[in-house]
Parts: C-alpha cells; sequence; structure tokens
C-alpha cells in the first residue's frame, strides 16, 4: 500500500512539475510582453529584462496614431462579429439538420463537411481571391466575414453535430406534440439546450477570425478598411528603422486583450462545453 501510496505521489508532482513549467512558457512571455510596452527604445535594448523604470503608457498612443490601430480594432470588430453571424446562421440549422433526420444525400453531406476538415484556407486562397476579385468583393468587409464563416463551417457543423446527438429526442416529440414546427423546434428547443456547444464554436472561432492575417491581407487592401492583425505588421513597417520597440509591443497587447478577456469570461462554458460534447446519447 505504502508502496502504491508513493508511486501516487510521483505521479501527482510530476503532473504537477509538467503544468507549471507549460503555464510558464504562456505566462512569461505575456508578462514580457505587456512589460516591454510600457519602456522606453533605450530601456528595451539596454535592459530587456528589467523592469520598466518608468510606464510609457504613450507608447499605445503611438500605436493608435502611427498605424491607425483605432480603425484596424474598430474593423476586426466588424468583421469577426459578422463572420459569427454567419456562421451560426448557416452552421446551427446545418447541423441540426444533418444530426437528426435521414434523407438522400445526408451522409454525403455530412462526409462532404468532415473532409473540409482537411482543407486549410492557406491552400485555397489564390482561386479565392481570383473569384472575390471577378466577382468585385475585394475590400468589402462583409464579403471578408463570409469567406471567414464558410470555411469555419466544417469545423463548427462536426463540433454541433456532436453536441445535438447529444440531446434526447423526447424534448423534440414533446415540442410537436405541443404544436411547433421545425424552425420553432430549433430555436426553442434545441439551440438552448446545445448553448455550450454554440458558446464553444463561438469562442473558437472568435478566436481565429480575430487572428486571422493571410486571407484579411489578401482580400483587403485599402488601408481603411484593414483590420488589426495587418495593422500590427503595418505598424512593424513603420518602426522598422526607428525601432520604437514600446509602441511595437503595445500594438501587439492591443491585439492580444480582446481574446485574454473573452477566455476569461467563458472559459468555464468552454471547458462545460467540451465534457458534454464528449457524451453521447
Amino acid at each position: 500500500m505504502r508502496v502504491k501510496n508513493k508511486g501516487e505521489k510521483i505521479k501527482n508532482w510530476t503532473l504537477r512539475i509538467v503544468l507549471i513549467f507549460g503555464s510558464l512558457l504562456v505566462i512569461v512571455p505575456l508578462i514580457w510582453t505587456v512589460l516591454s510596452s510600457l519602456k522606453s527604445p533605450s530601456e528595451f535594448t539596454t535592459a530587456p529584462w528589467a523592469l520598466p523604470e518608468t510606464l510609457k503608457f504613450e507608447n499605445y498612443t503611438n500605436a493608435f496614431t502611427k498605424a491607425n490601430m483605432g480603425d484596424y480594432f474598430i474593423n476586426s470588430i466588424i468583421v469577426t462579429l459578422l463572420a459569427l453571424a454567419f456562421l451560426m446562421i448557416l452552421a446551427v440549422p446545418s447541423a441540426y439538420v444533418l444530426s437528426r433526420y435521414k434523407f438522400i444525400g445526408s451522409n454525403f453531406l455530412k462526409n462532404s463537411y468532415m473532409a473540409g476538415l482537411f482543407i486549410q484556407s492557406v491552400y485555397i486562397i489564390v482561386p479565392l481571391f481570383l473569384i472575390m476579385s471577378d466577382l468585385s468583393l475585394l475590400n468589402n468587409r462583409v464579403a471578408l466575414s463570409l469567406v471567414y464563416a464558410v470555411l469555419q463551417l466544417p469545423f463548427s457543423i462536426y463540433i454541433l453535430i456532436g453536441f445535438m446527438q447529444s440531446i434526447p429526442k423526447d424534448y423534440e416529440e414533446a415540442a410537436m406534440i405541443d404544436g411547433c414546427g421545425y424552425t420553432r423546434t430549433l430555436t426553442s428547443v434545441i439551440v438552448p439546450l446545445a448553448k455550450p456547444g454554440i458558446i464553444t464554436v463561438l469562442i473558437f472561432n472568435f478566436m481565429g477570425f480575430w487572428n486571422e492575417y493571410a486571407m484579411a491581407m489578401t482580400f483587403i487592401t485599402q488601408d481603411s478598411k484593414k483590420t488589426l492583425p495587418v495593422g500590427l505588421q503595418n505598424l512593424m513597417e513603420v518602426n522598422k528603422f526607428a525601432t520604437d520597440w514600446g509602441a511595437m509591443f503595445a500594438g501587439m497587447v492591443i491585439v492580444m486583450v480582446p481574446t485574454i478577456i473573452v477566455y476569461s469570461i467563458f472559459h468555464k462554458k468552454l471547458t462545460e462545453g467540451v465534457n458534454i460534447g464528449g457524451i453521447k446519447g
């Protein structure tokens, strides 16, 4: 018994050490980035690992004024929210139908969406650019949002199908007896019950849309419509020779803060969603 307890303690301490080490790998760079955003250029070059002598909050002002980070921030909010709205409108009904009903071609559709999981957006960015150019949809934030949503449909539908299959069909049968049609059943019964799964999909895709760079850089060329990751790249170009490291790191913090806030608020829902999604009924 003592040998067993000793073995369990060794496993527990080993796991703790690994988790602490992994946490440090994530936390230390974040803290260093925030501290660097509050330093002067001379402090960054002479003592990059030291605490800032004075807090240079004007670095954030420089980040907004030198590269229009404020406009890019608003553009990112518009594109991300539109993309999430399009995604929910397309993914939730599709996942509901594919998870609950069998019809001619349903397996083909489901397999097609599953195959889409293996297609990365960068592989098809050139044909997408040509299509959008022919349709005069370049420099269009709504079109960019729709592209984001469509490209994330396979992943989102795959996740939502798992959640909706775990919902007992008794709820739908009771709704049908009460006179609810398919649309009312979906909006009043399935969506509330699948809320953890929907939140999980929203969080994952919010982070993806917010940080996406390649398509935003390719499809949006007008400076006034560019998103935040592209704006950060512009800031780095502006400061390439000026070496205003504080402003550059301030731009990085501006990009990171929304995703950190969203995850901090919804991390419990995300964990709950992943746990529920693993149960199939």
